[in-house]
């Protein structure tokens, strides 16, 4: 039955961001910027943390694998994006459909993890700072980027299996600019409540886990250092944890809802799934070198050194 109505079905209309071919074209100009500004910032984070040794420490190890994270996360949708802002039809086939529903499914739950994992570094490293290189062992740092890896991967499978179980019928309109598993479920003329319920569960349970982890490692973080006797030593604390906690806000604030509202193809929808797939990627780079003076520091050490070797070619 489910591959009969799939044979019919071939693929999905996605609808994107605007009609107006105008608006289209002013619409690729600013995402094809984004996405190169995305891939130059977070390949220069990977590149600056791996030959800085500096820089090798397992605050900066999750950073860099967040990196790799947010390029693989931005690469999911915004290609796809950047061809339908072109194209006068605007198709995509029932099979890439679901594989982009599995791919942007698991780099969600792969970004929740690493930030989860990134405030526990931060709880031990302002809680326990004498056992920090004893807790956050190399072993340890390799396990938990892994676990985070599997656990999202397992998660989307899980969902996208349940998925291929779906019928489709007529209805083959996506209001949206990529496939996201909420936005499949109306097009589906199947019961689609075991799915719908197995998304909320992950949903919740994602977001309810890797939240809990990120409020209990700050409600330590907060308390060690208010109990830090000077002020400059308060700040110094503070500073290390702005940058986390400013992409923290940007990916659980829009992320959750957007899994958690109905789908209705609502310019508050697709603002949402823009802001943690697109935006997102674009500005942790920027968040983690902003204020940081250890990143920057390392920027400028890899610029004069660059420079340095053009000088030498040249003579």
């Amino acid at each position: 039955m489910a591959s009969g109505n799939h044979s019919r079905i071939t693929e999905f209309i996605l609808l994107g961001l605007s009609a107006d071919p105008h608006v289209q074209a002013l619409l690729f100009v600013l995402f094809l910027m984004i996405y190169l500004l995305t891939l130059l910032g977070n390949l220069l984070i990977i590149l600056v943390i791996h030959t800085d040794s500096n820089l090798h420490t397992p605050m900066y190890f999750f950073l860099s694998h967040l990196s790799f994270q947010d390029l693989f996360y931005s690469s999911v949708t915004v290609p796809k994006l950047l061809e339908n802002l072109l194209s006068q039809r605007k198709a995509i086939s029932v099979e890439g459909c679901l594989a982009q529903v599995f791919f942007v499914f698991a780099t969600t739950g792969i970004e929740a993890c690493l930030l989860s994992v990134m405030a526990y570094d931060r709880y031990a490293a302002i809680c326990h700072p004498l056992l920090y290189g004893q807790v956050m062992s190399k072993q340890l740092c390799e396990r938990l980027v892994w676990g985070s890896w599997v656990v999202a991967f397992l998660d989307a499978l899980m969902n996208i299996l349940l998925a291929l179980t779906m019928d489709f019928c007529d209805v083959q309109t996506i209001h949206h600019y990529c496939c996201e598993l909420p936005s499949l479920f109306p097009l589906s003329c199947s019961d689609v409540s075991t799915n719908s319920a197995m998304l909320l569960c992950s949903a919740l349970l994602h977001a309810i886990g890797t939240c809990l982890l990120i409020f209990f490692s700050y409600v330590r973080i907060v308390s060690t250092i208010l109990s830090i006797g000077s002020t400059s030593g308060r700040s110094k604390a503070f500073s290390t944890c702005s940058s986390h906690l400013t992409a923290v806000s940007l990916f659980y604030g829009s992320a959750i809802f957007r899994y958690l509202m109905p789908t209705s193809g609502s310019p508050l929808e697709l603002i949402l799934s823009i802001q943690y797939s697109v935006i997102t990627p674009l500005v942790n780079p920027l968040i983690y070198s902003w204020k940081n003076k250890e990143v920057k520091a390392a920027l400028r050490r890899m610029t004069i050194k660059y420079l340095q070797c053009l000088s030498t070619e040249e003579i």
